[in-house]
């Protein structure tokens, strides 16, 4: 096996990281709007939009991410084992992030029909590849620091994909549609497409794999299976992860409804005005048409812009809590960090349930510090997940990068799958009305209860399996070491 764990050059770190804002340009829509698009732009009832949602999540997360795992450990080219799905998925993923947010003008049954195989289409390329990517963030180094700054790099890049979407894709369907959001989708999807495979290209040609596995490591899949199976780590990570992201879902696809149903639309507009956001927007239009341009066309309702404020605010402290991650993991170890972290996030969110709907200032405040110390989290899962890696080889003397990230897609597939279908499996249960002025108590009730409480209860019990995680500071330590000097073995023998 190749020794070299070489600090990776910025460039690389870069180059690599452009891959997840691509990526995440996708992922970020359907977490947040996809049952919003198909129910309010596609027209295709909620109770239809959560079964379409959960089981084309269930595909992809113990069909295709499997079966995906398997063939991306066995992938021998001159480009190594996972580079080469970046370069071969870049075309097809943004093909069909276009083709899964158009409407064509159908039945309702044609609707279903073509939700169904766009999305389930979409995903299947979608864990071609992002698997292989996220495998390849474990062979570019060896150095379990170095992983720790990939990720930070990685998840501003990230952060910035969370942002656009968040933030401005409202803005950008408004202005590329004129208004008409099923057109504003189709032409924001293009763009999204043009620059995602610009960039999966740069990833592939920035990249180098230098963790490579000697001839000796190759294993049968029934004994990949089996040591997967035996490693607790794994076991316990892959539980964190299908929490994580039925949370990230749960609470990313109902913020949308909390501010149009929930919060005073009242105070909202008085909170914009208080804070300056109204006259930036104003003053930006008047800039624009001074000197000859289009005004830019923000959503005109309270609710949509102080969601998009809202959520601008969040990411922006998600950032600054990323950048805190490395330091404080690099001297209390991955594990320790996360589950604090994560406990305090989740503090934040328990206390949506008691704030009435007026109190829109204390909304955005604990939403900010919910952001901050949740932002402190998000390299590091991914980073603990290289290390399960590490682990398994160190105990096994074998690796299997692809299969135990596989395996941990399969969980944030099967996560994000419960937690969307959840969001229009629950506006179903409490009677939601698509485009209503307003809704029932019981849907309004249903909404908060969501956002907070319901939300809250992934993130706790995550918190409890931390308890359990054996891989703390010493043991990180102890297997980087102890690796290392295998690999140097292991070349001098060569």
């Amino acid at each position: 096996m190749n020794s070299t764990s070489q600090e990776l050059s910025v460039t690389e770190k870069v180059g690599y990281s452009l891959g997840d804002l691509s990526a995440n340009l996708i992922f970020q829509t359907l977490v947040t709007f996809l049952a919003f698009f198909y129910t309010d732009v596609f027209r295709i009832p909620a109770g239809t939009a959560a079964a379409i949602i959960f089981t084309v999540g269930m595909l992809g997360a113990f069909v295709f991410t499997p079966i995906i795992g398997l063939i991306a450990d066995r992938t021998h080219t001159r480009w190594g084992k996972f580079r080469p799905w970046v370069l071969w998925t870049a075309i097809p993923f943004g093909a069909l992030s276009l083709l899964a947010f158009s409407t064509p003008a159908l039945g309702e049954r044609g609707k279903v029909t073509y939700a169904l195989a766009t999305y389930s289409l979409l995903v299947l390329v979608y864990v071609a590849n992002n698997l292989p990517y996220s495998a390849l963030s474990g062979v570019l180094t060896g150095s379990m620091a170095q992983r720790n700054s990939l990720s930070s790099y990685r998840f501003v890049a990230v952060m910035v994909a969370q942002f656009i979407i968040q933030v401005l894709l409202l803005p950008l369907v408004l202005i590329l549609g004129h208004g008409d959001k099923a057109l504003g989708f189709h032409n924001t999807m293009t763009l999204f497409a043009i620059v995602g495979t610009v960039f999966f290209l740069i990833t592939f040609l920035t990249t180098k794999e230098r963790i490579v596995p000697s001839a000796e490591q190759s294993s049968s899949v029934r004994v990949d299976l089996v040591d997967l199976m035996r490693n607790r780590p794994w076991q316990i990570m892959l539980a964190v992860t299908v929490l994580v992201f039925i949370n990230l879902a749960l609470k990313g696809g109902m913020y949308i409804y909390y501010f149009k149903y929930y919060l005073s639309e009242t105070q909202l507009s008085a909170f914009l005005d208080h804070v300056g956001f109204n006259g930036v927007i104003a003053g930006l239009n008047k800039l624009l048409v001074d000197i000859g341009l289009t005004e830019f066309s923000w959503p005109k309702d309270a609710p949509t812009s102080a969601f998009s404020l809202f959520n601008g605010l969040g990411i922006i402290f998600m950032i600054v809590g990323i950048g805190f991650s490395k330091r404080l993991a690099d001297r209390f170890g991955k594990r320790d960090v996360f589950r604090g972290a994560l406990l305090a996030s989740t503090l934040f969110l328990l206390a949506f349930y008691v704030f009435p709907p007026g109190a829109i200032g204390l909304v955005v405040v604990s939403y900010i510090f919910h952001g901050f110390f949740y932002g402190i989290t998000i390299p590091l899962l991914w980073a603990m997940i290289a290390d399960v890696a590490d682990y398994s080889e160190w105990k096994n003397h074998r690796r299997a990068t692809a299969i135990i990230f596989s395996a941990m897609l399969c969980g944030l597939k099967f996560g994000l799958s419960v937690g969307s279908a959840l969001v229009a499996g629950i506006l179903a249960f409490y009677g939601y009305v698509a485009d209503a002025l307003t809704e029932s108590p019981g849907v309004v009730h249903g909404i908060r209860l969501t956002v907070s409480l319901l939300c809250s209860i992934p993130f706790l019990l995550a918190v409890v399996l931390l308890f359990l995680y054996e891989i703390g500071k010493p043991m990180e330590l102890h297997i980087e070491q102890e690796l290392s000097a295998r690999r140097l073995s292991v070349d001098a023998g060569a």
